[in-house]
Order: C-alpha cells, then sequence, then structure tokens
C-alpha cells in the first residue's frame, strides 16, 4: 500500500475515533509496527496528528505559518486532490469565463480540460504552462512573481483582475475553520483570492480534508462566499455555514 494511502487511512481512523494505538493502524493498513511508527511521524512534522505513547491522537485546530513550496505540496495527497480536481473540471463549460488560482489542485483540474473552449485567467505560473501545453485559450495576469508559490500578485495583478468578469473562480487555500473562514499565510495572496471570488458569478474552493480545521494569518472570504468540493468532510457543522461537495476517490 502506497504511503499516501496508510496516510488517509491513518487520519480516517483518527478523525472518527480521535485516538489510535500502533497495533490498531497496522491492522487497519497492513503494514508493519515499523512502518506505521514511521507514518506517525511524517504526520506529526506535517502537524496532521500528534504522536502519543502507542499510537496517536488527533491534532487539534491549528495555526498554519509558512506553507510548503510547490513541489512539496505537488507529493502531498495526490489521490485525493486528483480526485477533487476531476469534478471541478467537470464544472466547466465551453462558454465559461474561468480564474484558475495558482496551486496544485487548481492545476490538476488543467490535466481533465484537453479540448475545453472556455476562457482561462490565472496567476499562476505553473498553471499557465501546463494549460499551455494542454492547447487551453489561457491568459497570465501581470505582477510580482511570488518565490515559493509561484504566484502572481501584488497591486498591478489587482488591478488587472477587476478588469474581468468571470463565470466561475476555482481557488486553493490554507486552512479552513468556521471561525476564520477561508484563509491563507499571505496578504499579497489572499488580496488576489478576494478579488478573483468578488469578480466572479460563482466561486469553488477546492481543499483535501487535511485543510478543514486549520487556519493562517490572514482571512480570504468568509465560509458562505464559495461552495468548498472536498473528498471527505471531517465536521458536518460545515453544512451550516456554506454548500459543500464531497467527491469520492
Amino acid at each position: 500500500m502506497l504511503a499516501e494511502k496508510r496516510f488517509e487511512l491513518i487520519l480516517q481512523e483518527l478523525s472518527d475515533a480521535r485516538t489510535a494505538s500502533v497495533m490498531r493502524l497496522c491492522e487497519l493498513t497492513g503494514a508493519s509496527e515499523a512502518t506505521i511508527r514511521r507514518d506517525l511521524t511524517a504526520l506529526a512534522k506535517q502537524g496532521r496528528l500528534n504522536k502519543v505513547h502507542g499510537g496517536a491522537v488527533l491534532a487539534a485546530s491549528e495555526f498554519q505559518g509558512e506553507e510548503p513550496d510547490v513541489p512539496t505540496k505537488t507529493q502531498l495527497f495526490q489521490f485525493e486532490k486528483a480526485a477533487i480536481a476531476k469534478y471541478a473540471a467537470g464544472l466547466i463549460s465551453h462558454d465559461d469565463v474561468i480564474y484558475l488560482d495558482a496551486g496544485t489542485t487548481t492545476m490538476r483540474m488543467i490535466d481533465y480540460l484537453g479540448g475545453c473552449k472556455a476562457t482561462f485567467v490565472t496567476n499562476g505560473i505553473a498553471c499557465a504552462h501546463r494549460m499551455l501545453e494542454m492547447g487551453l485559450r489561457a491568459y497570465i495576469i501581470g505582477g510580482y512573481l511570488k518565490p515559493g508559490t509561484w504566484a502572481v500578485v501584488g497591486p498591478t495583478a489587482l488591478a488587472e483582475l477587476g478588469k474581468y468578469n468571470f463565470t466561475k473562480a476555482f481557488l486553493g487555500i490554507n486552512g479552513i475553520t468556521i471561525r476564520q473562514g477561508f484563509t491563507t499565510p499571505d496578504p499579497e495572496e489572499a488580496a488576489i483570492k478576494a478579488k478573483a471570488a468578488e469578480q466572479s458569478y460563482l466561486t469553488y474552493v477546492l481543499a483535501d480534508s487535511s485543510k478543514f480545521e486549520k487556519f493562517s494569518a490572514v482571512t480570504v472570504l468568509p465560509l458562505e462566499k464559495a461552495t468548498i468540493i472536498t473528498e471527505r468532510l471531517p465536521d458536518p457543522d460545515y453544512l451550516e455555514q456554506t454548500v459543500i461537495k464531497e467527491v469520492s476517490h
């Protein structure tokens, strides 16, 4: 079993039971104790759980500071991101004008858009490159290119976004909580996301289940301003705040 799949099973067990022993996780995944202990160490470093003697407990809602760079994020939760991206891509029609946010899940959408005649606007360098490869009609906004996330931000980017009227916007996000809403660490990226949502008729936030109960420094939008697409909703209380689409993978 791939590590990502074991991680998913471990986190699902913790979400359901709040705590899990190493022996229980071995039984659940079919992996050895040594493998499970390594998995728990890796997930603890990501802030997904807390290790305790003989097992682990689910991490409480916590603050997220600096985010991983694009190559690192691309390797995380690949199955979940693929399922979310495929569903999101299916929402796009040929006559749409789409905003596609910089992000690894939004970039995965492009793999499912071959032959699409919609018009795309993005602030993501990696997204723009991939759309060019796929032969899509794409525009990239100008501004400051931020290292790490490869996103275009700043006053010039905001001014350009203000000229568009999008039918749908697809955003990535770092954290989701009921209290703080949709959050991200960087004020400039938050401003871009918020402006794109303001200019869009419909807004979707693409977020795997690891993003819930985590928050960052800047609130982008309150929950009711966007539909969430996720592979698993950890807490049904979120359904009282906004529309949520759960997809299988």
